[in-house]
């Protein structure tokens, strides 16, 4: 199995290179060239086509994306290019090919409105046009009729680069008191997560299409961001940090001003992927608690 690797020097590219070690010969690429001159870059859709047609892969795996979620409010236009039109290409190439194509998106879909976890055929509202562009990749993706996996998943963070928890640490080394964000609630997910189940995933996949669609790819349970904040404090503490905040007051949303609307719900209903699967996907606190201490034994 041949595969191509785009987006290899983000968080979940990182863990993917890992995790698809085993299935085949992996082609990782990102937007800087390599020796051969071959780069993944989603803004030259015409690159990233004669790219797959050169290698002809079996799987893509997209990795890439544009994420800066509050520029993307005065340069939506990118957004969609990346997120959306990228993804379009990539689909019909993997059409082409008889590839499967992986796609991630995100809760922004939907409208972060109540407390119910999303499913998967919920109405997507998009909640900003980080969440627009994202929808608009989906949708150009299941329109092309390629066989492809989108997971939406939500909270992504890894050992490898800056994150929450990290940020968290950071300040809670600096000051007496942090306020955090209480009412916005969903599932922080470790990118060795999201790579695990990708590759199992696509095993599963390349030997029965049926299993080809959309599906919402977090970890069990749910928290706030000042529950996540108070959690990585405590566990700091357990483990002989030393630190100087003295408290955690939470907030609320419209305390903390952004250019882009964050979702109040991040909830998602895995079940569709546990059970189409054969998936235990462990509950938030699990992966957190090892990240953190992989980062204390640096």
């Amino acid at each position: 199995m041949k595969i191509l690797l785009l987006g290899k020097k983000g968080q979940v590219g990182w863990e993917l290179q890992r995790s698809l070690a085993p299935l085949g010969e992996i082609i990782a690429l990102s937007r800087t060239p390599t020796e051969d001159g071959l780069k993944g870059d989603l803004t030259d859709l015409d690159s990233l086509r004669a790219t797959i047609r050169l290698l002809r892969p079996d799987v893509i795996v997209n990795a890439a994306a544009y994420n800066a979620v509050d520029k993307a409010e005065s340069n939506c236009d990118q957004a969609i290019l990346v997120n959306s039109e990228a993804g379009r290409v990539l689909a019909e190439e993997a059409l082409a090919l008889n590839a499967l194509l992986v796609h991630y998106s995100t809760d922004y879909v939907f409208s972060g409105q109540g407390v119910v976890p999303w499913r998967e055929d919920d109405e997507a509202i998009p909640v900003n046009k980080y969440g627009l562009s994202k929808l608009k990749g989906e949708r150009a993706i299941v329109a092309t009729g390629c066989r492809y996996l989108i997971f939406r998943t939500s909270w992504v963070y890894s050992t490898w680069g800056n994150n929450f928890a990290k940020t968290m640490l950071r300040l809670a080394k600096e000051r007496e008191t942090l306020s955090v964000i209480f009412d916005q609630v969903g599932a922080p997910t470790g990118s060795d997560l999201i790579a695990d189940v990708t590759a199992h995933a696509i095993v599963k996949t390349q030997h029965d299409s049926r299993l080809c669609g959309v599906y919402h790819l977090v970890a069990g349970g749910e928290v706030s961001w000042h529950g996540y904040a108070s959690h990585v404090i405590e566990y700091a503490r357990d483990s002989g940090e030393s630190l100087t905040v003295k408290a955690v007051e939470p907030i609320e949303s419209a305390a903390y001003s952004t250019p882009a609307r964050r979702p109040l719900n991040s909830r998602l209903n895995t079940e569709k992927l546990r059970k189409n699967f054969s998936l235990h996907l462990p509950d938030w606190q699990i992966g957190v608690n090892r990240m953190l201490m992989e980062v204390f034994n640096k």
